[in-house]
């Protein structure tokens, strides 16, 4: 069983103590596919490190998230055109527009998120998109940039139902975390409505841990609970939720 974590922040300072046994640790469960969205260009050595010592598992994004984008987001942005043109990356990401923290930053969000999908355009590459109290922004970005050569990845899914099938209209998978165990979650009280064709795993970690880990740090090898989760959504196996998602990684991101 091969499960792929298709969004996972494994060169948080929150792992600097067992950041090898944690990741070896999801290894042995079975979670073998890590993709690591970036945040700005602090975090860009940290990223090659993981790649260089788990070359058959990680698999790097490139990008500027939206809540690093600051007065200096030009600057930024010209740091992702250069990795971007001197190697190879698996996606664009993590890009979007977060209006829970900072309301101010807008319209610089959406120039550097209309800019980064042109990137991903140029590149043949997808987007990982983050979205926080922002739909309504991201679907304005998204239907003026639609086009054949746009997907990707709508990351940590949490609108409604409305919101998934507009979504997936842009050629956008769900990806999935440990928000649909929670309660108050209320994505698990729909998400049997859309085809699992759609749907790709996540963790997020170190946010966002399922339950019963909610609260503390998360980690790759909590998907498992999502795994689980889904598996009772949808009546299947774990077997064939991890086999679908994993081949559902793969349309996207092309390994």
């Amino acid at each position: 069983m091969i499960i792929t974590d298709t969004h996972t922040h494994l060169y948080s300072e929150a792992f600097d103590e067992d950041r090898h046994d944690m990741i070896n640790r999801a290894i042995e469960q079975g979670v073998s596919r890590f993709f690591i969205p970036a945040i700005d260009s602090e975090y860009t050595e940290s990223m090659l490190q993981l790649e260089k010592d788990f070359p058959n598992h990680v698999f790097l994004m490139m990008g500027l998230h939206p809540t690093h984008v600051k007065e200096n987001f030009k600057a930024e942005l010209q740091h992702v055109e250069e990795m971007l043109a001197k190697r190879s990356f698996y996606a664009i990401g993590e890009i979007g527009i977060d209006l829970y923290w900072d309301k101010t930053t807008l319209e610089i969000q959406k120039e550097a998120f209309i800019h980064q999908i042109r990137l991903a355009k140029q590149y043949k590459l997808p987007i990982v998109i983050h979205c926080r109290e922002a739909f309504d922004d991201i679907f304005e970005v998204l239907e003026s940039e639609k086009s054949d050569d746009l997907f990707g990845i709508f990351h940590c899914f949490t609108g409604n139902l409305e919101q998934a099938h507009q979504a997936i209209s842009y050629n956008m998978k769900l990806g999935i975390g440990g928000v649909v165990t929670f309660k108050n979650g209320k994505i698990n009280q729909f998400l049997n409505q859309i085809d699992l064709k759609h749907i790709v795993l996540e963790t997020d970690s170190p946010y966002l841990a399922p339950a019963p880990f909610r609260g503390k740090r998360n980690e790759s090898s909590y998907i498992l609970k999502v795994l689980e989760k889904l598996s009772e959504i949808y009546g299947k196996s774990i077997n064939e939720i991890a086999e679908i998602t994993t081949r559902n990684s793969k349309d996207v991101f092309k390994i």
